[in-house]
C-alpha cells in the first residue's frame, strides 16, 4: 500500500540514514504524497496513453476518451474499432495496445483486478508479456497504480539524471547503472523514486536551484586555460 506523507518523512530520513548521498535531495524536497494511479485496466491502459506525449497532450487525449466511451473499461474500448478510437486522439499503436490489454484482461490471459496476489517479479512478468507494455510501464504501473514499495522503473530518465546529481556525475547512468544503484535502497526503492521524482520536478521548474557543481544541463564547463604567445 502507498505510505502516508507522514510515513514518507520517516521513510525518507531511513534513506538517508543508508545513502548519504541523497541527503542533498532530501533537504531540498519538500513533503510530497505517494503518486496513486487507478488499479487494472483503467490504470495501465492511462500508462499506454500517456507515454512519448506532454502531460496537457496526454490529459486532453484522456478527456476525449472519457466524453467517448464513458467508463473506460475492457468492454467499452472493445466496442470501438480503432478508426472510432484514433478520432478520440488516439494514435493506431496506441488503440491496438489498449485493445489487445482488454482482450488480454477478458480472456483471462493477465488479470490485472487482482495482479497484487504475485510478487514483484511476478507481476512484472505478467505485465510485460503484453504487447505495448515494456519494463518501464510496467514497473511504474506496479509503483503508481499498485502502491508497491520495493519497485524501480531503472529506465527512467527522470531517475537516471537524478541519480547523477546527488552522485556528482557527469553523465547519467544508463538503465543497467540505475538498477545497480538502486540495489541498497531496498526494501524502499518505491521511496527513493518518489523522493528522486521530486527532486527533479523542482529543479526543472525552477523551485528547486542544485547547490553542486553540476547543473541539470550537465557538467558546469570548466574555463579554458589560456595557451602562451
Amino acid at each position: 500500500m502507498p505510505l502516508t506523507p507522514e510515513q514518507l518523512v520517516v521513510a525518507r530520513e531511513d534513506l538517508v540514514c543508508i545513502d548519504p548521498a541523497l541527503a542533498r535531495a532530501h533537504a531540498q524536497t519538500p513533503p510530497f504524497e505517494w503518486r496513486v494511479g487507478d488499479r487494472g485496466f483503467p490504470g495501465l491502459f492511462r500508462m499506454i496513453v500517456d507515454q512519448q506525449v506532454s502531460l496537457a497532450s496526454a490529459a486532453s487525449v484522456w478527456a476525449r476518451l472519457q466524453a467517448g466511451l464513458g467508463e473506460i473499461t475492457p468492454e467499452t474500448l472493445l466496442a470501438h474499432d480503432l478508426d472510432s478510437l484514433r478520432g478520440m486522439g488516439l494514435s493506431r499503436q496506441k488503440a491496438t495496445y489498449g485493445q489487445g490489454i482488454a482482450r488480454a484482461q477478458l480472456d483471462g490471459t493477465v488479470d490485472l483486478e487482482h495482479l497484487s496476489t504475485l510478487d514483484d517479479e511476478a507481476a512484472i512478468a505478467a505485465l510485460v508479456s503484453l504487447k505495448g507494455v515494456g519494463p518501464w510501464t510496467a514497473e511504474a504501473y506496479l509503483l503508481i497504480c499498485d502502491g508497491r514499495l520495493d519497485v524501480f522503473p531503472g529506465g527512467d530518465i527522470a531517475l537516471q539524471e537524478a541519480i547523477k546529481w546527488a552522485d556528482l556525475l557527469e553523465q547519467r547512468p544508463d538503465t543497467k547503472a540505475a538498477y545497480a544503484r538502486a540495489e541498497m535502497w531496498r526494501p524502499n526503492r518505491g521511496v527513493a523514486v518518489h523522493l528522486l521524482w521530486a527532486w527533479y520536478v523542482g529543479v526543472k521548474t525552477g523551485q528547486i536551484v542544485l547547490d553542486h557543481p553540476l547543473n541539470p544541463a550537465g557538467a558546469r564547463p570548466r574555463p579554458r586555460e589560456r595557451r602562451q604567445p
